[in-house]
This record gives C-alpha cells, structure tokens and sequence, in this order.
C-alpha cells in the first residue's frame, strides 16, 4: 500500500463508518427515550401508515364505546321512570280496592278520588321525563327509536325506545275518578308497564354485550399497534449496546488513522 499525503484513505474510511454507527446509536437513544420504534416515517413507512390508521380505529372504538354507556345510561332512567310508573298503578290498585269497601262513606271515597287524581297527574309527569334534554317517552301511541351504533364502523346499530308510557297507561289515566276504572283497566296498565321494563333490559343487555365487544376490539387493535410503533427494549438496549461499543472503537481507530501520516513525514526527513 503507497504511503500519500493528500488521500487519506483509511482515515475517510474510519470516519465513513464512526459516521454510520453514530447514526445507529442516536436511533437507539431516540427509540428508547421515547418508547417507539418508528421514530421518523423513514424508519419503516408502511409500519406508519398502518399504525396511523389502527390508531384511528382504536379512538371510534372508545368514541362509540362512550355512546354505548351514555344510551345504557339513557335505559336506565327509562326503567327507573318505569318503576316508579309502576308503584303509582299499584297505588291506584290499590285505592280501587279500598274504595270498594262498603263501609267507606262518601267521604272517604271523595278521599280516595283526590289521591287517584294526584297519582295520574304523576303518570303524566313521568312521562315527560328527559336525559340530557332528550325525551324518554314518546307523546305517541307507539314507540320511537333512538339508532346506536355498537361497531367501530358505525355499519351496525341498535334501536334504542323511547316508550309510548302514556298509551300504556291510558286505561288508569283516561279515568275520571275510581268508579271509572275497574280492576282489569289498571292491572292492564300495570302489565302494558311490566312489558315495556322487559324491552328496556332487552336492549341494556344487547348494549351490555357490544360493549364488551368493543372492549375486546380496542385490547386487540391496541395489540397490534403496539407490535408495530412500540420498541422492544431489551432487543433494542442490545442494539444500543452494540451501536456505542462500534462509536468507540471507531473513534480510536480514526485517531489512528488520522496519525499514519506521520510516516510520510519521517520518510521525508
């Protein structure tokens, strides 16, 4: 090999790889300071792009998992209207009963009919109730529904009722005072009641499930995520091991490189 001083060959050749394994190292610290293996879209473009869109996923599954529990939220004020609707007919039941009784005198009945009025008045005011400005109950003869998605991609849902509580109940409300209504008209209205509860569990046990679903998705979608944008540490701890060991030993074999010029002057004298 000719000995030269303007072209330092092993010297360029040093710093080329001191250079590269600098490069190593810095992306090692870079990976392991922040936890992720994609630190720039160059480290692996594709990874990214896919991890961008399963992250994407991941928040509309928690967005629609949110609604979920807000529409379950909205059921069970619903039944807890229900219940409530419930022992206000069993009252009037109850007052129709007692009102039968031959030793009451009209008086007592003129009582018994004062609280009958009162109790209807609360029927209806149950069915104006809301959550969250959204009403519970529809002022019509039949049901209306309320449409919650359950999948990340909104293409499946489930009708959420807003009861028709007032047509349910309207054989105990319809009645002017207790010698209007009979038994049969209020046990049917407790029993219209009675059915509407079994649909509102029906739909917070069917919301109940997608939920869990969801749930599951998020942790498998979070999964996969996580093998593609998140560092493994102990693999890339060896890799920064090894990235400063090479910095070092490239450093030193620089300096020796950058003194072989030396010959040249030694030739010369």
């Amino acid at each position: 090999m000719s000995v030269t001083i303007n072209t330092n060959t092993a010297a360029t050749v040093a710093k080329n790889n001191l250079s590269s394994s600098n490069t190593l190292l810095q992306k090692s610290l870079n990976r392991l300071s922040s936890g992720l293996k994609i630190t720039a879209p160059s480290d692996d473009a594709g990874g990214l792009a896919v991890s961008m869109k399963l992250s994407a996923a991941i928040k509309r599954t928690e967005a629609v998992n949110t609604n979920i529990m807000n529409a379950q939220s909205f059921l069970q004020t619903q039944d807890g209207a229900f219940q409530i609707a419930g022992k206000v007919l069993d009252r009037m039941s109850e007052l129709k009963t007692l009102a039968a009784d031959v030793t009451k005198n009209s008086n007592d009945i003129a009582n018994y009919d004062t609280e009958f009025d009162a109790l209807k008045a609360q029927l209806t005011a149950i069915s104006g109730e809301t959550f969250n400005g959204v009403s519970i109950f529809t002022s019509g003869t039949s049901a209306t529904t309320l449409s919650v998605a359950v999948t990340e991609d909104t293409g499946t849902s489930v009708d959420v009722n807003q009861a028709a509580l007032v047509n349910a109940v309207t054989s105990a409300t319809g009645a002017t005072d207790l010698a209007d209504v009979s038994l049969a008209q209020l046990t049917s209205a407790i029993e219209n009641v009675a059915t509407l509860r079994a649909e509102n569990g029906a739909q917070a046990s069917r919301l109940s499930f997608a939920s869990e679903m969801l749930t599951i998705n998020k942790q498998n979608l979070e999964a996969a995520n996580s093998r593609i944008i998140d560092v493994d540490v102990a693999t890339e701890s060896t890799q920064l091991a090894r990235a400063n060991i090479l910095v070092q030993s490239g450093s030193a074999m620089l300096g020796q490189a950058n003194a072989s010029g030396s010959i040249a002057l030694r030739l010369l004298g």
